[in-house]
């Protein structure tokens, strides 16, 4: 069962020549696609490291529960581990929530980056050990590309930035839908995935958050049955803010009559609170943006221009 910690845990930071170590706690991993996303780490800077197991396979996942749990233990409780970033999402984070020793995570706080089926993850960190997580580029996908990463998030989120922002610009895509000012604690990831934590004990917590909300290929109604479910849960009722993800390929068909923007607000413009369209984290078209889970943040909601601040360093600041 999940914790009732609630205290900020902050991991130390990430720095040039810091060994990474690289985990697959969903589905199985393409060899190749390992390879080329390694090779961006190290041009980044990184040391990457892997347990050979993280290439076995058993259906869609990448090996049993016990793998999976305990090669992600195991880069929890390694001293020369600096940081844990997955390998790739898919399905089956879910599995290892009743697997995992929170114990070892509360007492090893580690950076810990990932999105998609991993936000289950993220958000269960966050919630029951009270550790910030990392919503961000994953190694078999965007390291394994040039343009796949937003160096300057990365830099920001994990190295001890005090405070940045990201706003609305022509290359960031990212539109005001509802104007307004909202602060809490940043939070979400996946959508389908935050919705299917619901009636579990590993319920996702958005009271008093800025949500983040994103996900790919799915229908408008699909999304809109999605926030519907979030909305008679009661999950968006003092919600202080919402972000939407770049949504890409959320589409019936490429001649429909209606926008993704329209459909959403339908949903979340009556709420009366700053509500903001398309930044580009998690499952993105490039430059996939890190964002950081249970700091404080500033959304700012300007006739359509947008300002997401994160307020406060999201690593520890103190020398190791």
């Amino acid at each position: 069962m999940p914790s009732s910690q609630t205290s900020l845990v902050k991991p130390p930071p990430l720095r040039p020549g810091d060994i990474v170590g690289i985990v697959a706690p969903a589905s199985n991993v393409n060899r190749n696609d390992l390879n080329k996303g390694c090779d961006g780490l190290r041009r980044a800077g990184y040391r990457p490291f892997y347990f050979d197991s993280i290439l076995e396979q058993d259906m869609y996942f990448a090996g049993s529960v016990d793998r999976r749990a305990r090669e992600l233990e195991n880069m929890f409780l390694r001293e020369d581990i600096k940081a844990i970033i997955c390998a790739r999402g898919g399905y089956g984070a879910n599995y290892l929530l009743e697997s995992i020793d929170l114990k070892i995570i509360q007492s090893h706080p580690k950076i810990f980056v990932g999105y998609s089926d991993l936000t289950a993850l993220l958000t269960y960190f966050s919630d029951a050990a009270g550790l910030v997580t990392f919503h961000g580029p994953m190694v078999a996908k965007d390291w394994a590309h040039g343009d796949g990463v937003d160096t300057a998030s990365w830099h920001a989120a994990l190295s001890g930035t005090e405070a940045w922002e990201l706003t609305s610009d022509a290359a960031s895509g990212m539109v005001g839908l509802a104007a307004g000012y909202g602060e809490g604690l940043l939070y979400g990831g996946c959508l389908s995935i935050l919705v299917a934590s619901l009636g579990t004990p590993y319920e996702i917590k958005t009271a008093d958050k800025i949500l983040f909300l994103e996900d790919v290929a799915e229908k408008p109604y699909k999304i809109d049955r999605m926030l519907m479910q979030l909305k008679l849960a009661g999950k968006l009722h003092d919600v202080r803010g919402i972000v939407f993800g770049e949504m890409r390929d959320c589409l019936q068909n490429q001649n429909q009559g209606y926008t993704l923007q329209e459909v959403v607000m339908r949903l979340v413009g009556e709420l009366g609170i700053p509500v903001a369209y398309g930044l580009p984290s998690g499952h993105v078209t490039s430059g996939n943006i890190t964002l950081p889970i249970g700091v404080r943040a500033a959304l700012t909601v300007k006739d359509s221009k947008v300002s997401l601040r994160v307020l406060e360093a999201a690593v520890t600041t103190k020398t190791r």
